[in-house]
């Protein structure tokens, strides 16, 4: 578990098209404390902190030393969501929370297709969220207690699941108060 006291570390995660970047948005805007959203994928192609380009995939190779090493003094700083397709990566320590965005595969690919993505694509990300792929990443990567699996399939799911990390992070603040008062 982090340290930090400024807020909480929630890693937003999940197949493309699972709706982490709405979500990640909204609880932004309806944390009961500052969080600041980082769209990793975004942020890392801001920053160019690309190994290189895979043409068959259409997509970037990010380095993963090198966004680690950038992102560290902010998830230290806390009060973050970090909104990535992948959780892996990121060191145990930085989490607070995972919530993993789960999606009907049938209606992910046509997310999906609607975003343009190109058909060995599309399939490659549905058969990943058929197989738990994303979930079992982050369940062999944090502790059981603090990873979290939502479905996002709709308007409904996305309120109640800002509501219910919302929830979360009153929770996260009372321990804090607990152990600091």
């Amino acid at each position: 578990m982090s340290t930090q006291t400024k807020g909480p570390v929630i890693i937003i995660t999940g197949t493309p098209g699972t709706g982490k970047t709405t979500h990640a948005q909204l609880l932004a805007e309806e944390s009961p404390v500052p969080l600041k959203h980082i769209n990793v994928g975004q942020w890392a192609k801001e920053r160019d902190l690309y190994e290189s380009y895979d043409e068959e995939w259409q997509s970037h190779t990010v380095d993963e030393d090198r966004l680690l090493d950038e992102l560290e003094p902010l998830v230290a700083e806390g009060g973050l969501i970090l909104d990535w397709h992948t959780c892996e990566l990121f060191p145990e320590r930085w989490a607070d929370l995972v919530v993993v965005l789960r999606c009907d595969h049938t209606q992910l690919w046509e997310r999906l297709e609607k975003r343009g993505y190109a058909l060995k694509k599309i399939q490659e990300n549905n058969e990943a969220e058929i197989m738990e792929v994303v979930l079992d990443e982050a369940r062999s990567s944090y502790p059981a207690d603090i990873v979290v699996e939502l479905k996002s399939e709709g308007t409904d799911d996305l309120e109640s699941n800002v509501a219910r990390i919302v929830q979360w992070i009153h929770a996260w603040l009372k321990d804090r108060e607990k152990i600091s008062g």
